[in-house]
């Protein structure tokens, strides 16, 4: 969009800028554009914050999907998004992130590996990095919380059973499940994976806190190694 072409937010009709729109029709009626734009705040004296949005979701052919696990970094190559806007916006999604989470988990029992993949699938299948996580469980096996322990590729450096286990105890859990991501969307596990599930499930057993499963989350599918017997 060329300068001439420009218009500010403020030379719009007041009916059609993003924030009088969310206040006169409620959030649900505005599009990803508008809603980043409202994050956004302020355009640059070639786009307003509506083009500025615009260039963010037409970044990627992921769309909007790319700000799930973009990093300060990644924004900032968008022209007109320098380090402020960029944090802004990750600090948005990852609020929405913990949002979404603590509402499905509390209370929230698990019974089975499904019952993991729905708790976790749409919140890690779109990361571009390895997490791993655990889930602590009460003695109904009911979700207390959800940590993370590490993010890059998993190697028993990184997952430590004392950085495991002391986040159990700290939270009184009675049982963990682990779980982690595999950015290439297999769930296929690696021979490391099996390794780390076993050194942490003997660690558990000495503890007396129980290793209930350790579920790999890909694109759409995960893999149970407790299912598989492979623990």
């Amino acid at each position: 969009m060329g300068v001439e072409n420009y218009i500010s937010i403020k030379r719009m009709p007041q009916e059609e800028r993003p924030r009088e729109k969310l206040l006169k029709y409620g959030v649900r009626k505005l599009s990803n554009t508008e809603l980043l734009a409202i994050l956004l705040k302020t355009g640059t004296k070639e786009k307003s914050a509506l083009g500025l949005a615009e260039s963010i979701l037409g970044y990627s052919n992921e769309g909007l999907r790319f700000l799930t696990d973009s990093t300060v970094e990644e924004l900032s190559q968008i022209k007109g998004i320098g380090l402020a806007k960029s944090a802004q916006l990750i600090a948005a999604v990852e609020l929405g992130k913990r949002i979404a989470l603590a509402t499905k988990a509390n209370n929230y029992k698990i019974k089975s590996p499904d019952d993991i993949s729905n708790l976790l699938m749409e919140d890690m299948r779109y990361l571009k990095k390895e997490h791993f996580n655990i889930i602590l469980l009460n003695t109904k096996h009911e979700v207390i919380a959800m940590e993370n322990i590490s993010i890059g590729s998993l190697n028993a450096s990184i997952v430590h059973p004392r950085e495991v286990f002391i986040r159990a105890i700290k939270r009184s859990s009675s049982a963990i499940i682990l779980a982690h991501n595999h950015p290439s969307g297999d769930p296929s596990p690696s021979g490391e994976d099996v390794k780390i599930t076993k050194r942490l499930q003997d660690a558990g057993n000495i503890i007396g806190i129980s290793v209930l499963d350790h579920i790999i989350i890909g694109d759409g599918r995960y893999y149970s190694l407790k299912e598989n017997d492979l623990m």
